[in-house]
C-alpha cells in the first residue's frame, strides 16, 4: 500500500493517477493532513471510492512507501520515504528518505502549476522505479485532444511534438501516434456540423453472460427475458422525447451498444430499429452501428433484420481467438462460432465489420496474440479495435482478485506493436485512441480501420465535439455547449440515467425530466 499525505486537497486526482501508474498492483491512499477553511479534512481514498478514514499517516503494516506533498506560498515540497518493516517489534517504522525535492510555482496559473507538479513527481517516480511510462505524465483518457487542439491552432507537427515531449514526457512513438490519429479525426470531423448536429446512443444492458473483466451495466438475459419488452417500452418513451426536442437538429450518427444488443430476439430488434427509423430524420446520418458483439447472440435471422433496416456497421467481438482464454473469461462461445458469425455477416452483405481484441487477458502469451492476429488476418475485417485490459472495481477479476492473483495478465509494448504491425499490413490505419484507469501496461485502446470505414461515433464520443443523447439504463447524455470552461476546455454537462434496469423501468419519466431540467439549465435549444 502507498500512502500520500497532502496538506491541501489540490491536484489529488492527478497525483493518485500518476502514482498508481507506477505502482499498478498497490492500493494508493491519499490523506489530507492540514486544515481547509478551519476544518480538519478526512482522508479521501481514491483507490476505493466511497470509503474514508481520519486524516494523517497511518502505521499500517502493509504500507511500503509514503509520499509527502506540501503546498507553500510559492513552492511545492516533495518527499518519498520507504517504510522499514524490519524492526524487532514488528511495527511499520519510518524508513530512510528515498528522495526529496522542492520547486517554485505560480499558483495563479493552475494549469502550469499542475504540469510542474506532475513533471517533478514523474521524475521522482521514474528515477525511483527505474522505468518510464509510454504516455509520460498524461493520465487522462483522451491524449489526442492535445494534438487536436494544437493542429486547429495551426501548429506544425514539429511544434506539437516538442510541446508533448517537453510538457508531458511522452515517448516519441506515442506522440507520433497521437498526431497521426488527430489528423485523421480532424479530416472526418470537418464533415460534421457540430452546432446543428447531434448523435444518439441507445443502451441494451443485457448479455448472454457476464465476462470476467466486465464492469459495464449488463444483466444476464436469462434472468431478465420477461422484462425485455417492458425495457423497450421505456426506451421508446425516451426516443419519442428526444425526437421531439431535437427535430430541428441533424442526427449524424447512431450507436446501439450495451451489453449485447443482439440478445434481443429478431422481433424485438426489428421493433427497436424500426422505432428509431420512424422517429428520426436520417438524411444526415453518416453511420448507424449495432454492436452484435457476442457470437453466441448472433443468428442469421438477426443479421437479416439489421440488413433489412439499413444498418451500416456492426461489431463481432472475439476479444481473443484462444479457446482456453474464452472459457476462462466467461465468453460462452467457441472460436469457430466467431468465424461462422463473421462469414455469415459477409454473406449477407455487411461491408463494415469491426472486431474487438483485448491485450492483457489472463494466461495469454505474446504467441497467443500472434495466433489471434493471424486468425483475424484471414477473416479480413474492416475495423479492428485493440483494447488494453482495464480492470475496474466492479469486475469479478477485481472483486475476487485473490482467486486470480497467480494468473499472468501482461500487456507490453511488444503486444501493442505486434497488433499495430498486423493491422497496418491488413490495410488498417489508426483513427481513434483513448485510455482508461488501471490499464495493463499503462497502454491505450486504438481503433484501426480501412479507408472510409472509420467509426464516426467512436471519434465523436472521444473528442467530445458534439452533443450525444444517451438513452437506456446506465446511459450518460453529454451536452457539448458553445462556451468554454475557465481553464479553456470545452464546457460539457452530463445527465446520467439510473443503472439498475428495475429502477429504469419504474423511473423512466424521471429520467426524461432530468434531461428536460438540464436542457433548461444550460439554455439548450
Amino acid at each position: 500500500m502507498i500512502n500520500v499525505n497532502l496538506n491541501k486537497p489540490e491536484f489529488e486526482y492527478d497525483i493518485h493517477s500518476l502514482i498508481k501508474a507506477f505502482f499498478p498492483k498497490d492500493d494508493v491512499e491519499i490523506y489530507y493532513t492540514g486544515d481547509v477553511e478551519g476544518q480538519n479534512v478526512a482522508c479521501t481514498n481514491h483507490s476505493r471510492a466511497g470509503r474514508g478514514h481520519t486524516g494523517g499517516e497511518t502505521a499500517d503494516l502493509n504500507v511500503t512507501d509514503v509520499f509527502d506533498i506540501t503546498y507553500e506560498d510559492d513552492k511545492i515540497f516533495l518527499s518519498w520515504k520507504e517504510k522499514d518493516k524490519s524492526s524487532e517489534s514488528g511495527e511499520a517504522a519510518a524508513g530512510g528518505l528515498k528522495m526529496s525535492s522542492e520547486f517554485a510555482v505560480d499558483y495563479s496559473d493552475r494549469r502550469a502549476t499542475k504540469n510542474a507538479l506532475k513533471q517533478h513527481l514523474y521524475e521522482f517516480l521514474a528515477k525511483g522505479r527505474k522505468e518510464e511510462l509510454p504516455w509520460g505524465t498524461l493520465t487522462g483518457i483522451r491524449p489526442t485532444k492535445i494534438p487536436m487542439k494544437l493542429l486547429t491552432e495551426g501548429k506544425t507537427d514539429a511544434e506539437i511534438f516538442r510541446h508533448m515531449k517537453d510538457t508531458y514526457y511522452a515517448t516519441d512513438e506515442k506522440i507520433n501516434l497521437s498526431i497521426e490519429i488527430a489528423k485523421r479525426e480532424l479530416a472526418l470531423l470537418n464533415k460534421i456540423d457540430y452546432e446543428n448536429g447531434y448523435s444518439l446512443y441507445i443502451g441494451i444492458p443485457f448479455c448472454p453472460s457476464t465476462c470476467l473483466y466486465c464492469s459495464f451495466t449488463s444483466y444476464p438475459l436469462a434472468s431478465w427475458s420477461a422484462k425485455v419488452d417492458a425495457y423497450l417500452d421505456a426506451l421508446e418513451k425516451e426516443i419519442d422525447f428526444t425526437a421531439q426536442k431535437f427535430y430541428h437538429k441533424k442526427l449524424n450518427s447512431i450507436y446501439i451498444g450495451g451489453g449485447t444488443p443482439t440478445t434481443l430476439n429478431p422481433a424485438q430488434l426489428d421493433r427497436l430499429i424500426r422505432k428509431i427509423r420512424c422517429s428520426f430524420d436520417l438524411t444526415h446520418c453518416l453511420e448507424f452501428t449495432v454492436e452484435a458483439g457476442r457470437p453466441d447472440s448472433i443468428t442469421r435471422e438477426k443479421l437479416q433484420v439489421l440488413r433489412n433496416n439499413g444498418i451500416s456497421r456492426i461489431s463481432i467481438n472475439p476479444q481473443t481467438m484462444k479457446q482456453e482464454t474464452l472459457d476462462l473469461i466467461g465468453r460462452r462461445h467457441t472460436v469457430e462460432q466467431i468465424k461462422e458469425s463473421f462469414h455469415m455477416a459477409r454473406e449477407l452483405g455487411f461491408d463494415n465489420i469491426n472486431m474487438d481484441l483485448i491485450m492483457g487477458l489472463p494466461q495469454e502469451s505474446l504467441q497467443d496474440v500472434k495466433n489471434t492476429m493471424e486468425e483475424l488476418k484471414a477473416l479480413d475485417p474492416d475495423n479492428i479495435t485493440i483494447h488494453s485490459l482495464a480492470i475496474k472495481r466492479a469486475a469479478r477479476l477485481n472483486i475476487f482478485k485473490d482467486h486470480y492473483k497467480d494468473m499472468q495478465m501482461i500487456n507490453t509494448k511488444e503486444h501493442m506493436d505486434l497488433c499495430a504491425s498486423y493491422c497496418r499490413s491488413m490495410g488498417l490505419e489508426p483513427y481513434y485512441l483513448y485510455r482508461q484507469k488501471g490499464m495493463a501496461g499503462n497502454m491505450e485502446n486504438v481503433g484501426y480501420a480501412k479507408a472510409g470505414k472509420a467509426g464516426v461515433y467512436n471519434i465523436l464520443i472521444m473528442e467530445e465535439k458534439q452533443t450525444i443523447m444517451a438513452l437506456g439504463a446506465g446511459a450518460t447524455t453529454k451536452f457539448v455547449l458553445p462556451e468554454k470552461n475557465p481553464d479553456g476546455s470545452q464546457r460539457i454537462e452530463r445527465v446520467e440515467n439510473v443503472k439498475d434496469v428495475k429502477n429504469y423501468l419504474e423511473r423512466i419519466d424521471e429520467m426524461i425530466e432530468r434531461k428536460i431540467r438540464k436542457m433548461e439549465e444550460v439554455g439548450w435549444h
